[in-house]
């Protein structure tokens, strides 16, 4: 009787939902091959939205494909293209659809540089390999960056766009925004369209309405999406909305119950005895949240959020490979969504990591206690169900070793590595002289260096880290740390001193010169330590034999080259054997920093009207910090870099 109630309950939706499309269904085409469009979009001129299907099942506005589809924005690739008419714009401006504020258009031909774009010149720079437009123009110099500046704009101007004196329509970045209005993802070679249907709300039951102003001809507009708990396209013309299907299992048997007129007794029960169990389960969660936050308390004397485990699943689609940001020795790093908009790196910490227990519990006491611009920030944790897992603050642009072997772009140029360098040397700084006792961290590498969307440099993993002992010089301890980085004269006598993350990172500034590993088993035998190689070589004044390909152009520059030099002997300092000759991070901050702001004092000789703020949104690629970007011998237009991949 159950089993056959089930079978007329499944059949009576089946033939609801028909009824439901059947209106829609005769007049719109929504589907593309393989490809089912939900309403309001379409392929026939039924649909109130309508795209284009082409032969190859790919779905389309104008010439543009569009990558992805949500219940308020089109997400469609831009490739770059260097003559392509500025008129092209107007396929991404209609009735129903038009750019949003967060996008950088990227023209080229432009009468005089356009400079409101918002997002930074750094970032545009190292994802963009510029190929060579013109034979006769600098490659560099014919790219403005346009987007809207004024904060209450929804969608862009097309009037401003056509009216900033381009000609041409290169491509574009399309940014992710945090509630407090930060940029967290640039999606390259992509604008992000927002789209509305005209009118006043006509939305279903169960569905909030978002009021659109069209920026094409100011006219009413609206979107709709359905409340929590319940699915479809939230339009009264389209599938509205419907609950979620609620299951549950009692006696071995699974009953759907589904809340229409006359649902069986049965079902009724079920979901009586579903809500108990809810409820049961509920109590039961709240004791286990308590008595963790309990135990953490007790053992780190700090208190955190922490997370559901469940909620930290949501956040990583079940920890999909999709979202991993990368594996260390410990555990793996996700990328995940906390609180709906707010994006987050989730660290896992390995079952089988040695001491992994006692690792969480360190960073969780050493990270929460400092605060330094240039530390990650540690948001919370998760330890149920048997895991430890880390919350931090996302870094969209990750590691600084991604970038210097091209994992994640084509490279970065000497100003921004010497930046990233400077305030990296800056935060381990404040760990040795600004806490009392001092932390030494005991494992700088550049996968350790993580990169914000601006490429500000914050250092992670504090998870060998330790206190040091202010009436000793050193702690005898087991070596511990990376291979490669590892200071000699620890391994040799176990003491451990500030100097170890000294020497550990001038094998960083080695790797920020040279873009080679600190352990490659590809190099001869004599060079497969890099610090042996560097210092062999700066040691010989031979610093040009293992200097980056990529920042070979920047040779040209006087500055450069003198700047490249004095940071190969600051490296070279950090690496002596004897720690007692080498400088402290202090001694190593402010002589990176001296040598920084070297530059500026040469390009205030050489144009005293040039200004010398790096940070400066205005963004026609002339900034004095990436003339020196070079790019690889190929012509190949770009590299398309998703953030989180």
């Amino acid at each position: 009787m159950i089993k056959t109630t089930q079978t007329i309950l499944f059949f009576a939706i089946v033939v609801a939902n028909s009824i439901l499309f059947a209106g829609t269904a005769n007049t719109c085409n929504q589907t593309c091959g393989a490809k089912h469009l939900q309403y309001p979009f379409g392929f026939s001129s039924g649909c109130p939205i309508r795209l284009n299907c082409t032969g190859n099942d790919t779905v389309s506005i104008g010439e543009f494909p569009v990558q992805s589809l949500t219940s308020d924005h089109v997400m469609v690739h831009l490739p770059a293209v260097c003559d392509r008419p500025i008129e092209t714009l107007n396929d991404l401006f209609s009735r129903n659809f038009a750019p949003t504020s967060q996008n950088g258009i990227l023209l080229r031909d432009c009468e005089t540089p356009v400079t409101s774009c918002p997002i930074p010149s750094t970032a545009v720079q190292t994802r963009f390999e510029l190929k060579t437009c013109d034979s006769n123009r600098n490659k560099s110099d014919n790219v403005s960056c346009y987007s809207e500046t004024r904060v209450e704009r929804e969608f862009m101007d097309l009037r401003g766009l056509k009216g900033s004196g381009c000609g041409s329509l290169f491509s574009a970045i399309a940014v992710e925004m945090t509630g407090n209005g930060s940029a967290v993802t640039l999606d390259v070679q992509a604008v992000k369209l927002g789209w509305w249907l005209e009118g006043g709300c006509a939305c279903s039951e169960k569905a909030n309405c978002t009021v659109v102003t069209s920026p094409v001809n100011g006219r009413r507009g609206f979107r709709c999406w359905c409340l929590d708990g319940f699915v479809g396209d939230g339009f009264r013309d389209g599938f509205g909305c419907r609950r979620e299907f609620v299951s549950a299992t009692w006696g071995g048997t699974t009953r759907v119950g589904i809340l229409v007129g006359g649902v069986a007794a049965g079902a009724s029960l079920t979901i009586s005895v579903g809500l108990i169990c809810c409820f049961i389960r509920r109590r039961s969660k709240l004791k286990n949240q308590k008595r963790n936050r309990q135990r953490l308390c007790e053992a780190t004397g700090i208190s955190i959020p922490i997370y559901p485990y469940k909620e930290i699943e949501r956040a990583t689609n079940f920890f999909s490979d999709k979202q991993r940001l990368g594996t260390g020795a410990y555990g793996t790093v996700y990328a995940g969504k906390l609180n709906s908009d707010e994006w987050v790196a989730i660290k896992r910490i390995n079952h089988g990591a040695t001491d992994s227990s006692e690792q969480v519990v360190n960073e969780i006491r050493l990270i929460s206690s400092v605060s330094h611009p240039n530390l990650v920030c540690l948001l919370g944790c998760s330890i149920e169900k048997g895991e430890q897992i880390l919350v931090y603050e996302f870094m969209p642009n990750g590691t600084l070793s991604q970038h210097l072997q091209r994992e994640r772009s084509e490279g970065l140029n000497w100003p921004v590595r010497l930046t990233i360098a400077t305030e990296t040397a800056q935060a381990i700084a404040y760990l040795h002289s600004s806490i009392n006792p001092p932390i030494y961290h005991r494992d700088i590498k550049s996968s350790n260096i993580l990169l914000d969307y601006n490429f500000k440099s914050k250092v992670a993993d504090f998870g060998l880290s330790t206190v040091g002992m202010t009436e000793s010089s050193h702690i005898s301890t087991a070596p511990q740390g990376t291979p490669g980085y590892l200071d000699p004269q620890y391994l040799q006598n176990f003491h451990l001193s500030d100097k170890c993350d000294v020497y550990s990172f001038g094998v960083v500034l080695v790797e920020i010169i040279t873009g080679l590993k600190a352990v490659d088993y590809g190099r001869p035998q004599n060079e497969v330590n890099l610090a042996a190689l560097a210092t062999d070589r700066i040691g010989k004044g031979r610093l040009e034999e293992i200097i980056d390909p990529l920042l070979e152009a920047a040779l040209n520059d006087e500055w450069a080259l003198s700047s490249m030099h004095k940071v190969a002997e600051l490296a070279f300092r950090c690496l002596t054997y004897d720690r007692d000759t080498r400088p402290s991070m202090m001694e190593v901050a402010a002589e990176l920093e001296q040598i920084r702001l070297s530059r500026w004092a040469i390009s205030s000789e050489e144009n005293t009207t040039t200004s010398s703020d790096a940070s400066r949104c205005g963004s026609s690629f002339t900034d004095p910090w990436l003339s020196e970007q070079s790019s690889p011998s190929s012509n190949s237009l770009l590299h398309h870099v998703h953030v989180v991949q």
